[in-house]
């Protein structure tokens, strides 16, 4: 890893206030950016729920080989994106998915 993404990182943890988060967003990603982290994220959000790889497609307008891709990601447990999937879902309340 670079100095360059050390840096960032160490930003991005650091950051506790929503709205200087989302300035920080706003300025430092373009929108299409800001549309393709977001539609990562529902895409993630999507496959943790158990929809089907063809309907998330669909739904998002996204190509099988990305979805794919995070099937991989989210079906490893040892995945940092899993661990965060599985600490939202009981953030919110809902029912932590037992079958990954």
């Amino acid at each position: 890893m670079s100095k360059s993404e050390d840096a960032i990182i160490e930003l991005f943890t650091s950051i506790n206030d929503r709205d200087l988060m989302r300035r920080f967003f706003d300025e430092i990603f373009t929108a299409a950016e800001r549309r393709d982290l977001s539609l990562r994220w529902e895409l993630m959000q999507q496959l943790k729920e158990g929809r089907p790889q063809r309907e998330i497609a669909t739904r998002l307008g996204i190509s099988l080989c990305k979805i794919t891709r995070g099937a991989k990601i989210v079906k490893n447990s040892n995945s940092a994106t899993s661990s965060l999937l599985n600490s939202n879902t009981r953030r919110k309340g809902g029912e932590d998915d037992a079958r990954n």
